[in-house]
């Protein structure tokens, strides 16, 4: 009979603040109830719904708007787990932390450090877009030396403590979700004719169906618009993540779980809706200068392209701020459980995992260099190679589940704050939908679908063997498990005097 990892249970802290391995003595709640709301808000908001929408458009026509209601159905359900096991249990290493207890060391090594593969990717993406926008403006400053100053300014602000983190991210989030209510609000008006001021013929609930119907390349335009938009939701974990250095985890988990339905239906669905009625899917516009811009242009909207690059360079910044923070915790978590080196573990007097934010920036100015000196070779491959982790981390969180609630209310059933909707049946059906759509993408060629599968495959396979080979060298580490589990029952203690 195969043991089963046990919930945590209320003890002592054995380590002292900053002390590798006790979670919560070395981080602290710095996050303010306002910061994790927003960054709840802003993570399923990435810079990809304003650059990537358009090539979904041309794909799939109005019909892109059901392949963002797959998606976003799925990512609900997704969150719907990770929020009934962060409630239960918040951790800054969240589902890589769940996945270590559920399904064993190999699972939580992997997917952390996949998980932290990927970020440190983004950041050389996100530095190299926000970098080609300052230098439209500013020529003087060289591309790279924009990339520079972003990436080392927003270091900076991780380096200070987890407050400033959150309050930059607060008003990065914020601005982002400002300007796509006022683009919903002024665009809705604008398609229903009650926008004073604005000769916008074309706008009309008509362009859903009149340029070859909703579906003008055919039902299958929707699979092949799934793999377009499926990777600009990755971030709406971000919330479970941040809530471990909260003044009260369980409950920002849970907001940020029951929210999730409406922040998708709002910013995904909402503005996409108001892009395809604004103009015909087929307008050549969308193509050439990108789906919002293109949808301000129609509407007589003065520097509509200047507009949409602030916004846009917002989102980069943003996205930069939590990829950072998100990889550093990820690391910070990976060496608490002895899947790092312990200095990542580390924290100094503010709480703040000094070397697990410098390892992190580190890979990313790397990758920054290979961006600029091999972008179509090496800095290629790591895009393609962390490119299916999204889909691989929803998974692992849908298997984790099926096993936490099972343990959750063998051992701590009034943990149970938040549950899956039909569990199991609607679990394994996500679960399902996930791997088709990963084998899927084995089936497009045209738009690297393959190409990022099986690259992604080949990274996950090498991670996955070094696991297993360090549980064989080490034959488990239950040291490492029992202090992470101990520095949980902190933080959720912590909750509890919030709470009261």
């Amino acid at each position: 009979m195969t043991s089963q990892p046990t919930m945590n249970k209320t003890g002592n802290d054995p380590g002292g603040p900053g002390e590798p391995g006790v979670e919560g003595s070395g981080l602290q709640a710095g996050l303010k109830d306002r910061h994790l709301s927003m960054i709840a808000i802003g993570g399923v908001i990435g810079a990809g719904l304003f650059v990537g929408s358009s090539s979904g458009i041309a794909t799939a026509g109005p019909g892109i708007l059901l392949s963002y209601a797959l998606v976003g159905t799925l990512v609900v359900l997704v969150m719907r787990m990770l929020g009934e096991m962060s409630a239960a249990n918040p951790t800054s290493g969240s589902f890589s932390a769940h996945a270590d207890r559920a399904l064993g060391s190999w699972a939580g090594f992997s997917i952390g450090w996949l998980y932290w593969f990927f970020w440190v990717v983004v950041l050389a993406v996100e530095a190299t877009a926000g970098a080609v926008i300052l230098e439209g403006w500013i020529p003087a400053v060289p591309q790279w030396g924009w990339a520079l100053i972003v990436m080392l300014v927003l270091t900076a602000t991780n380096l200070v403590s987890v407050g400033s983190y959150g309050e930059f991210e607060f008003w990065f989030a914020g601005i982002k979700v400002v300007a796509i209510a006022a683009f919903i609000i002024v665009g809705g008006l604008a398609v229903f004719g009650l926008l004073p001021g604005v000769d916008s013929d074309q706008a009309g609930l008509s362009n859903l169906t009149a340029h070859g119907g909703f579906l003008p390349n055919g039902a299958g335009a929707i699979l092949t618009g799934v793999l377009l938009v499926v990777f600009s939701f990755m971030g709406s974990e971000i919330a479970t993540l941040a809530a471990g250095e909260s003044e009260n985890p369980r409950k920002a988990v849970t907001k940020a779980t029951n929210s999730i339905i409406w922040r998708v239906a709002v910013f995904y669905l909402g503005s996409i809706a108001v892009v395809v009625s604004l103009l015909p899917w087929d307008s050549k516009s969308i193509a050439k200068d990108g789906s919002y811009v293109a949808a301000l242009d129609s509407l007589g909207i003065a520097h509509a392209g200047q507009i949409m690059n602030f916004i846009v360079l917002t989102s980069v910044l943003s996205c930069l701020n939590s990829g950072l923070y998100t990889a550093s915790r990820m690391a910070f978590s990976l060496g608490q459980r002895g899947d790092a080196p312990k200095s990542f573990a580390r924290t100094t007097s503010n709480g703040v995992p000094r070397t697990a934010i410098l390892a992190s920036v580190a890979f990313g100015f790397v990758a920054v260099f290979f961006n600029y000196k091999f972008p179509d070779s090496v800095f290629l491959f790591l895009v393609n190679s962390s490119g299916a982790v999204a889909l691989f981390v929803w998974l692992v969180i849908c298997f984790s589940q099926l096993r936490m609630r099972k343990i959750i209310k063998a051992e701590a059933p009034e943990k149970l704050v938040v549950k899956m909707w039909l569990y199991p049946y609607l679990t394994y059906a996500t679960a399902a939908l996930i791997v088709f759509i990963l084998g899927y993408m084995l089936t497009d060629t045209e738009h690297d679908g393959r190409q990022t599968i099986l690259l992604s495959l080949l990274v996950a396979a090498v991670v996955l063997v070094i696991a297993f080979v360090k549980k064989g060298f080490r034959g488990g580490r239950p040291a490492a498990t029992d202090a992470a589990d101990a520095g949980q029952v902190q933080g959720e203690e912590r909750s509890e005097v919030s709470a009261g």
